[in-house]
């Protein structure tokens, strides 16, 4: 008599479907590709739009061409000063990344400390508030007085304007944790640091990557102040030249440039969110967005 298990036809194992890379959990490099040009073709289209406008003005000269060059002479310009325009951009790139980061680290850890220390809080975010509402162009004199017309003056500046919401979102964060979890934690017999390092730092991210992210395109303003006051090197130092001479193709140039700054080290902000908190609601794709 033949068993139901020998009756079963096999499979050849060189027959058997091979797992693909979704069952593994992974997504396809296809369908990668096809969610970024699902995401990047309403900016690309907004950013051919506005180029469009550009060179209808320009073209039909409904400005004068000293306050609204032609896109061609401007890529022109672009080309002809590119080792010089390259040259600036290091410079206020390089003092926008230094500020940033000490932003982001002193931010943190001012953060960490208003929520364990009630008497910080009271004493440190008033004052914090205060060195906030400071117009920054009114304290950088004062700053290059004291530091000089070197790159310190400028990574200082970007650092206070980075600094306020990055421990703005930090504390949101760090309170948002579920008081259950901690008071589990405690039940537990776990360490404050290890509390912090497992649940509170964790919890925080998705607020603080927000802050971040505000942080790092505020110190490219940062950056910039700084070269408008006594520079001779950096973007900012090229534009007040520009100005000066009323050299509009140099002027837009110089803008594109500080905006290219400010959208690259978004975007890294942006994937570095994406590596740490890909569990988070706000990386599932806007689902709820994409129903209306």
């Amino acid at each position: 008599m033949v068993t139901t298990q020998e009756a079963r036809p096999t499979t050849p194992p060189s027959r058997r479907p091979r797992p693909t890379a979704q069952a593994d959990g992974g997504t396809p490099l296809g369908t990668r590709a096809l969610t970024l040009l699902a995401e990047s073709w309403r900016p690309v289209a907004v950013l051919l739009a506005l180029f469009g406008v550009w060179w209808f003005v320009a073209w039909r000269e409904l400005v004068p061409a000293y306050l609204v060059p032609a896109p061609g002479a401007v890529a022109e310009t672009m080309v002809a000063e590119w080792p010089m325009l390259l040259e600036h951009t290091w410079v206020t790139t390089l003092e926008t990344i230094l500020g940033f980061v000490l932003a982001a680290v002193i931010g943190v850890a001012t953060a960490v400390l208003l929520v364990y220390s009630r008497t910080a809080e009271k004493s440190l975010y008033p004052l914090i508030l205060f060195a906030q509402v400071i117009p920054k162009i009114a304290i950088a004199p004062i700053l290059v007085v004291w530091f000089g017309f070197g790159m310190t003056p400028k990574i200082v500046l970007a650092v206070l304007i980075a600094f306020f919401p990055v421990v703005v979102s930090a504390v949101a964060g760090l309170r948002s944790v579920d008081p259950e979890l901690l008071e589990m934690s405690a039940t537990m017999g776990a360490s404050r640091w290890k509390t912090f390092r497992k649940i509170r730092f964790p919890g925080a991210l998705p607020q603080l990557m927000s802050g971040l992210k505000v942080a790092v395109t505020l110190a490219v303003v940062g950056a910039v102040v700084g070269e408008f006051v006594g520079a001779d090197r950096g973007l900012g130092y090229v534009l007040l030249l520009a100005s000066g001479n009323l050299d509009a193709p140099l002027l837009f140039a110089d803008l594109i440039l500080m905006s290219l700054i400010g959208v690259v080290l978004f975007v890294l902000v942006e994937v570095l969110e994406r590596l740490l908190i890909p569990w988070h609601a706000s990386r599932r794709g806007n689902l709820a967005l994409a129903t209306v």
